[in-house]
């Protein structure tokens, strides 16, 4: 039976593994990463402890792709009122300028520590699924 879905399905490598699971630590150790990308890490990373990574990536990478914010997104937060109440009025200042640099750059996405590690398994979908 192995040779009937051998099409349909591809088994993640080891070094996939070991890839998804270093950057999911990044993700764990990062200090913004809501708490729906946590339960969903924990759980791919007790999946593939099991054996049974291949079974999880799809609900993990569904996951964090919800989770990466874009700088549009992000700057929208900067320029808030919440922002302002949590950064203060020279904090924001500089959040916004920092959020308009990487947009002026060409950056997509946010460059916290959890959108990199996010985007970084994310960006390798195809390979994994």
């Amino acid at each position: 039976l192995s040779h009937v879905f051998s099409d349909e399905f591809k088994s993640m490598t080891a070094e996939q593994i070991e890839f998804v699971t270093a950057k999911t630590r990044e993700l764990l150790a990062a200090d913004h990463t809501c708490l729906e990308a946590r339960d969903a890490a924990d759980a791919w990373l007790k999946a593939a402890a099991a054996g049974r990574a291949d079974e999880a990536i799809g609900d993990y990478l569904k996951e964090l792709e919800e989770d990466i914010i874009s700088t549009d997104m992000l700057l929208a937060f900067a320029q808030s009122d919440r922002a302002k109440q949590v950064f203060g009025e020279e904090g924001q200042k500089g959040f916004v300028a920092h959020v308009r640099s990487l947009k002026d750059a060409g950056q997509e996405y946010c460059d916290c520590p959890s959108c990199q590690a996010a985007l970084a398994i994310v960006e390798k979908k195809a390979e994994l699924l």
